[in-house]
């Protein structure tokens, strides 16, 4: 399946009353949710951004790299004993499910591996992104709002013991 057949499927999808379309050939995978509630994380499906490339809009593709690159200095002042949760695809950083909706998580909160932390929009798709650790949160490095770019910092999170 190219690019082209999953726009379109996502376009279909869209279009209907469908909610969820999901498929599946030898290695490759998709699944396609509308934004009620439940959100996809195509991160788990492809193993690298290349799948998701900017849309057929230019412009702001372009400028989304230059606050990307200005706030990517901020993440190195870490300690070597933080655990750095990276964004695992480019898109839009958001604290929050909506913008008047609590935020999923605050500085010192402690969290669990599999807490939801936030959400990254890419192509018109909320993708969740999960906790790979158990810790104390120390440091929320983006913005609300923000673009990210793939493997950029987001979390610093400090283990637990």
């Amino acid at each position: 399946m190219d690019l082209k057949d999953i726009r379109l499927l996502i376009k279909m999808v869209d279009d209907s009353n469908v909610d969820e379309v999901r498929i599946e050939r030898d290695d490759f995978k998709i699944s396609v949710k509308k934004n009620r509630g439940a959100l996809v994380n195509p991160s788990q499906y492809y193993p690298a951004p290349a799948y998701f490339p900017p849309a057929n809009n230019p412009a702001p593709a372009q400028a989304a790299p230059a606050p990307a690159s200005v706030s990517a200095p901020a993440a190195p002042a870490a300690s070597s004993s933080l655990h750095e949760i990276k964004s695992p695809i480019v898109g839009t950083y958001y604290k929050s499910p909506a913008p008047d909706a609590e935020e999923y998580v605050k500085v010192g909160d402690m969290i669990k591996a599999g807490d939801v932390l936030c959400i990254i929009e890419a192509m018109k798709l909320m993708n969740e992104i999960e906790s790979d650790v158990s810790g104390k949160l120390v440091k929320i490095v983006v913005e609300n709002g923000q673009p990210v770019e793939y493997g950029q910092v987001m979390f610093l999170i400090e283990p637990s013991k």
